[in-house]
C-alpha cells in the first residue's frame, strides 16, 4: 500500500477513532488508511477488519511521530500535549485535522502560527462534536444580516459511550477560560451562568457554561458578539455534584495529579450507548431589519462518539476538497471558517442524525 496517499488516522484503534476509520471506509471506500496507535497489535487487528488499510505504531509524546512518513492528511483523534504531531505534520507540509484540544491550546497554536507560512491547511477542528454544532450556528446564522448572540447548549448523557480524550475539557473545571461577551473578550469559570434548556427529547434541565473552542471560532468566522457553550447531564444529581465541586473549591483543591484517578472516575464511566442532544439559538438582526431569535436541534440516536466520527468525515472531505467545493488554501482553519452547509446536512442526514433548524 502507497502509505504517501493515506489517510493517517493517529489513536484509529481507540473508541472514537475505530468509528471513524469505519465512517471513512464506509463512504470512501478506496481510501487507504493507516491506523496508528502505541498498541500495535491492537492497531494491526483492527486495519486487517477494515482492509486496504496498514497499522503502525506511534506516541505522539516521542519527538517527530511521523518519522519520516508522509500521508496525504493526518487526523490527530488523540491529545497531542506537546504539540509533536503538529510540528511534524506542518514541517512535512501535510494537512493535518485536530480534535482534542481545548480553548486555550487552540489559541497558542494561533499565536504561534499565525505569521508562518505553512504549506497546508491546518484545520483546528476540536469545537464540540468536531465541529458539527458550529458548522449548524453558520446555517442559522446565514437567516440574519447580523448575529448578535450564539448559545450552544448540550445534553451529556451518562449512559453514552466515550473514549478517555472526551472528558480532557472537564478535567479543567478549576480553569477559567475566555469567551466573547457582547463584543469583548472576557473570562468567565466553569459551571457558571445557567440556562434553563428543554431538549428535543422533552428534558429540561439546567446547563452551565464550559469551555469548548467555538466560542473563540465562531465571534471570528461569523462576527457573533457573545458566544457561549453550556452542558448539562441527564441526571440531575451529576449535574448538581459538579455545579457544588466546582462553586466550593473542591474542585480545584482535587485537580493535582494525586487525583487524577479519583477526577476520571468521576467524570469517565462510559456506558454502551444513548443519543446526544444540542440545542442551538441564535439571535440577531434580519434583512429587514427586524430582532429575530431562531432555534436548531441535533439529535444523534447513536451517541456523541457517531457524531464525532460523521464531524471528522465533514472536515476531512472540506480539507480535501471532495465536498463540492475547492480545498482550502495553507492556513489555519475552522470548522465554521467556510462550510458547505448543504453538504454537511446531507452528510447528518445520511448518517441518521437529526437536524432541525427553524426558518
Amino acid at each position: 500500500m502507497n502509505t504517501n496517499n493515506a489517510i493517517l488516522i493517529v489513536g484509529g484503534s481507540g473508541v472514537v477513532g475505530q468509528q471513524i476509520a469505519h465512517l471513512i471506509r464506509q463512504c470512501h471506500p478506496d481510501f487507504p488508511l493507516i491506523i496508528a496507535g502505541i498498541n500495535l497489535e491492537k492497531a494491526e487487528t483492527f486495519a486487517r477488519e477494515l482492509k486496504n488499510s496498514t497499522a503502525i505504531a506511534m506516541n505522539v509524546e516521542n519527538p517527530k511521530p511521523l518519522n519520516g512518513l508522509s500521508p496525504r492528511i493526518v487526523l490527530s483523534i488523540v491529545n497531542d500535549p506537546h504539540d509533536f504531531l503538529l510540528r511534524d505534520s506542518i514541517a512535512a507540509g501535510v494537512p493535518y485535522i485536530d480534535i482534542t484540544r481545548w480553548s486555550e491550546r487552540v489559541r497558542s497554536v494561533i499565536s504561534c502560527y499565525k505569521a508562518e507560512s505553512l504549506r497546508s491547511p491546518i484545520m483546528l477542528s476540536s469545537s464540540w462534536m468536531a465541529g458539527v454544532a458550529a458548522i449548524i450556528a453558520v446555517a442559522v446564522s446565514r437567516q440574519f444580516k447580523r448575529t448578535d448572540d450564539i448559545n450552544i447548549s448540550v445534553l451529556y448523557s451518562l449512559k453514552d459511550k466515550a473514549g478517555p480524550n472526551s472528558v480532557e475539557y472537564m478535567d479543567r473545571l478549576s480553569t477559567p477560560f475566555e469567551v466573547m461577551l457582547n463584543g469583548a473578550i472576557k473570562k468567565v469559570y466553569p459551571y457558571t451562568d445557567p440556562r434553563k434548556i428543554t431538549f428535543p427529547s422533552g428534558y429540561t434541565a439546567k446547563a452551565y457554561r464550559f469551555d469548548t473552542p467555538d466560542q473563540i471560532t465562531l465571534p471570528t468566522t461569523i462576527g457573533a458578539k457573545t458566544v457561549a457553550c453550556r452542558i448539562a447531564f441527564d441526571n440531575a444529581v451529576a449535574t448538581n455534584l459538579l455545579v457544588l465541586l466546582t462553586r466550593s473549591g473542591i474542585w480545584k483543591l482535587i485537580s493535582g495529579k494525586f487525583f487524577t484517578s479519583f477526577r476520571r472516575l468521576l467524570l469517565y464511566n462510559p456506558g454502551s450507548g444513548a443519543k446526544h442532544e444540542i440545542v442551538i439559538e441564535v439571535s440577531g438582526i434580519d434583512e429587514n431589519n427586524n430582532h429575530k431569535n431562531l432555534y436548531a436541534s441535533v439529535v444523534d440516536p447513536k451517541g456523541q462518539t457517531h457524531l464525532v466520527a460523521v464531524g471528522v468525515l465533514i472536515q476531512l472531505e472540506r480539507i480535501l476538497g471532495i465536498d463540492g467545493a475547492q480545498a482550502p488554501s495553507p492556513g489555519i482553519v475552522y470548522p465554521d471558517s467556510f462550510p458547505q452547509i448543504e453538504h454537511a446536512l446531507k452528510a447528518l442526514s445520511d448518517q441518521g442524525i437529526l437536524v432541525n433548524i427553524a426558518k
